[in-house]
């Protein structure tokens, strides 16, 4: 399963997103992505708003988010 993590630089609530999924034991193994929307316009417009967005199997969910939605999302995902 891939999560990616739509995010840009210097995004503190990008950085707490990541920290977030990266203090999750249930993540390990999974492949994890970010992608920076600010190269590609594309995606700049459609997640740039509502950043950080993490998404999984096409789901996606808006921050903020903890670790119960995270969990419930890679159920509904998987």
């Amino acid at each position: 399963m891939r999560l990616v993590v739509f995010s840009t630089d210097h995004c503190a609530l990008c950085e707490r997103a990541l920290d977030l999924l990266l203090s999750m034991p249930e993540l390990r193994g999974l492949t994890l992505d970010v992608v920076d929307v600010a190269a590609d316009p594309v995606l700049l417009e459609s997640h740039g708003p509502r950043l950080p967005v993490l998404s999984v199997e096409g789901r996606e969910l808006d921050w903020p988010f903890t670790r119960e939605a995270v969990a419930r999302l890679l159920r509904t995902a998987s």
